[in-house]
């Protein structure tokens, strides 16, 4: 089987960065994980992790609201976002050449995200999450299984027990407070990794991961996960005729 060879860095404020060159075609792709997810979010705010999602692409303090899908798109690239229990991610599929404008897009919406959201913003993303789960969770054929069936696997006060979209009234609930509060919690370098694969190599990647991403400062240690994360494991259990 084909090895992927890949190598590991850090950079002082935390950072982790995986480059892993590949020069088969003339692309590379930029993937930046945080280490957040549905299983950090508060009582009472259920879907938040994945509603901040569509927030990250709402511009930052030098990208405009559009910003993102329009730079991106006009230099022949993709981009896209995800959600999930322990992480979330954001990335790029770009010509080679282009490498550093996927690395500056995402070290300004890292540094610099807070100055561009508005009340508005966060109003019109709310309806659009609203909307997805209506599209694939309300009005779906047995669309709630795993809702169902996250809340049968895992206790109530169980990280994992809700779903990823979240409740409609957890989503109204939602404010520019939380939005603030949740970025300045999760999001800083010293609780994401940054993988960098394609026609790359590895010192002039690294230097310019530096020269975007180095600058922006490490914050506070992440606070513990919220509520029991242990599932008792039953190897007997009495059974009676």
């Amino acid at each position: 089987m084909t090895q992927i060879a890949f190598s590991r860095h850090r950079l002082d404020n935390g950072l982790e960065v995986v480059l892993s060159p590949d020069p088969g075609a003339p692309v590379v792709a930029v993937n930046l994980w945080y280490r957040v997810g549905s299983r950090d979010e508060r009582p009472g705010r259920t879907g938040f992790a994945h509603l901040f999602e569509h927030m990250m692409f709402q511009g930052s303090e030098h990208v405009p609201e559009t910003g993102h899908f329009a730079y991106i798109e006009k230099a022949g690239g993709s981009l896209n976002g995800s959600t999930w229990l322990d992480r979330t991610n954001y990335f790029e599929t770009l010509p080679a050449n282009y490498l550093e404008l996927g690395l500056w897009l995402e070290s300004d919406r890292l540094g610099w995200l807070l100055p561009a959201m508005t009340q508005e913003k966060l109003d019109n993303q709310r309806d659009v999450v609203k909307n997805e789960r209506r599209w694939r969770v309300d009005n779906q054929p047995y669309g709630d299984w795993d809702e169902r069936l996250q809340a049968m696997v895992y206790p109530a006060d169980h990280p994992y027990h809700h779903s990823v979209i979240g409740s409609m009234e957890d989503l109204d609930a939602a404010s520019l407070e939380d939005v603030e509060t949740f970025f300045r919690t999760y999001y800083r370098p010293n609780n994401a990794v940054l993988t960098l694969c394609g026609d790359i190599r590895e010192d002039e990647a690294l230097a310019r991961v530096e020269k975007w991403f180095g600058p922006l400062p490490a914050g506070d240690p992440v606070p513990p996960i919220p509520g029991r994360t242990d599932i008792p494991t039953v190897l007997e259990a009495p059974v009676r005729a």
